[in-house]
């Protein structure tokens, strides 16, 4: 498998970049809000997916870790291929996508080109927990600003072997109170919480 492509962008296409690799041309598919990232003439490093079928080999790229793991995710879903995959990309942030998959918004999900009422559903059925980090991510907690001593108690917490969703939770709870304390205080009342 090829993990990323390093190289010079030589041409810009519909969906698609073409990079100069030590004189070998890779086309690889991306999303408009990847291609139009990209500056012409300059040396970028895309991650990339390869996808092998009977008649072709396409390499899609990706500028970011996140990006990436959308796309794996929504092609794990059964009638989404990597296209259609990188088409919705090209209609929604990957931020976005997942928070709205996290919500259950639906409405939102229909909004993008490509995908339909049915799509839409599917999504939200099949991978709400796998998107649950990166919608959490990307919307703010009630009770304030998130970053800190929050994020890290709540690593704290997954590292001790509770679901990311418990953890968020327990954070949550203590929200508002987490000025002046340090991480193993929050960490302690965290734990009562958790046990009950």
């Amino acid at each position: 498998m090829i993990a990323h492509v390093e190289g010079m962008v030589v041409e810009k296409r519909e969906g698609a970049v073409v990079l100069d690799v030590n004189g070998v041309g890779y086309l690889l598919h991306v999303s408009a809000t990847c291609l139009a990232a990209l500056p012409p003439g300059e040396r970028v490093r895309l991650r990339s997916y390869m996808h092998v079928r009977e008649d072709a080999l396409d390499l899609f790229g990706f500028a970011t870790e996140e990006e990436e793991a959308v796309f794996r995710a929504l092609i794990g879903v059964k009638g989404v291929g990597p296209r259609a995959a990188q088409n919705i990309l090209s209609g929604i942030e990957p931020r976005d996508l997942a928070a709205a998959v996290a919500t259950g918004d639906v409405a939102r999900l229909t909004k993008v080109p490509g995908i339909g009422k049915k799509t839409a559903e599917r999504l939200v059925l099949e991978l709400k927990d796998k998107l649950l980090a990166l919608a959490r991510a990307a919307s703010p907690r009630r009770g304030g600003p998130r970053g800190g001593v929050s994020d890290q108690l709540e690593q704290a917490l997954v590292g001790l072997g509770y679901k990311p969703q418990q953890a968020a939770q327990a954070v949550e709870s203590l929200a508002g109170s987490t000025d002046g304390r340090t991480l193993e205080e929050l960490l302690r009342d965290a734990l009562k919480r958790l046990r009950g």
